[in-house]
């Protein structure tokens, strides 16, 4: 498995969006969708506020892999559905980072968006 270098994980994880593109079952690309990531140890996470019925994150599910932009790193990547034990580190890296925006922030901390979760990883 390949692993993010410190410079990329700098580079999104300290962006304030990421922009993510799945792949289609024919393998291209759909148009970019622009969403808030957070880095929690050495790993990058997305989530969809409209939990796994949202058409993100429907996107991702038919290949599984797609390509990310954010802070000058453009990267193929493979999602991966978080497990339930990651949630907590990734809860609390969008609140330290977007907590902030006080109004907003708690919709990506539902139940609901808690199961649509993804880790990135490098292709």
């Amino acid at each position: 498995m390949t692993q993010w270098n410190e410079t990329e994980l700098d580079g999104i994880g300290t962006a304030e969006e990421l922009d993510l593109a799945s792949e289609r079952a024919d393998g291209s690309l759909r148009e970019p969708v622009t969403m808030w990531v957070v880095r929690a140890g050495d790993h990058l996470y997305v989530r969809s506020v409209k939990g796994t019925e949202g058409p993100w994150y429907r996107g991702t599910r038919s290949r599984q892999q797609g390509r990310v932009e954010a802070g000058g790193v453009r990267k193929d990547v493979t999602f991966h559905e978080a497990v339930p034990g990651e949630y907590a580190d990734v809860d609390a890296a969008y609140r330290a980072k977007y907590g902030h925006y006080t109004s907003i922030v708690e919709h990506v901390l539902t139940e609901r968006a808690r199961a649509a979760t993804l880790r990135l990883e490098p292709r």
